[in-house]
């Protein structure tokens, strides 16, 4: 009898597990084009300071972020759709070459045609430039990381 519900425990918690997987870390594009256009007065004067939370401690992460409210972006059918900014957003870039590259997408910013951001949140420093007309593909995620604004 023990052995049997154990084994209906495990089965619920796949199932469970699979579920979560299958809802969680939606991936969105957004056309090259479409991007630079939503970019476009994004640059290093108009960022704004913040601090979210940082779920390894209970200090709190400094940094400057851009000033973007929400994206336009597009799910795996086409459909147009909005995305807010938040800090657990991340941006995998990918060249012509086949190279990726993540940053955080409230760290980015668009000047004189660079794409500028961050690699990291604990790391401030791991910066990225990357010239837009190397850029083939935009991808956007929330990583479901545990980074909030703090007010």
């Amino acid at each position: 009898m023990k052995k049997l519900k154990f084994k209906s425990e495990i089965i619920k918690f796949c199932g469970l597990m699979l579920i979560a997987l299958g809802v969680s870390c939606k991936t969105y594009t957004i056309p090259v084009d479409s991007f630079r256009e939503q970019m476009k007065n994004t640059n290093s004067e108009n960022k704004k300071d913040v601090e979210i939370n940082n779920p390894l401690t209970f200090g709190k992460i400094k940094y400057s972020a851009n000033d973007i409210d929400r994206l336009v972006v597009f799910d795996k059918t086409g459909q147009e759709m909005y995305l807010s900014n938040s800090p657990s957003i991340e941006m995998r870039v990918t060249h012509k070459n086949g190279k990726k590259y993540i940053l955080y997408f409230d760290t980015v910013i668009l000047e004189n045609n660079i794409l500028k951001g961050g690699r990291s949140r604990f790391a401030q420093g791991l910066k990225r430039e990357i010239p837009m007309d190397s850029i083939v593909k935009i991808e956007v995620q929330d990583g479901g990381k545990k980074f909030n604004y703090q007010n």
